[in-house]
């Protein structure tokens, strides 16, 4: 079985590969958040501007 120091490495291991998958999710959902966020004031801003033309 394990001896107390690679106990104590797997339990590193585990812990840092459980904070990077958490970080990704984190960041894959911030960063879809903040995209889509862009894109919808884009759209709103050509909106805005496209009206504008057209009402002279």
């Amino acid at each position: 079985m394990f001896e107390f120091q690679q106990y104590l490495g797997f339990l590193l291991f585990l812990t840092i590969l459980t904070i990077g998958f958490w970080l990704m999710i984190f960041l894959v959902g911030f960063v879809h958040y903040w995209l889509g966020g862009a894109i919808i004031e884009l759209i709103k801003e050509k909106r805005a501007k496209r009206q504008a033309e057209l009402e002279g």
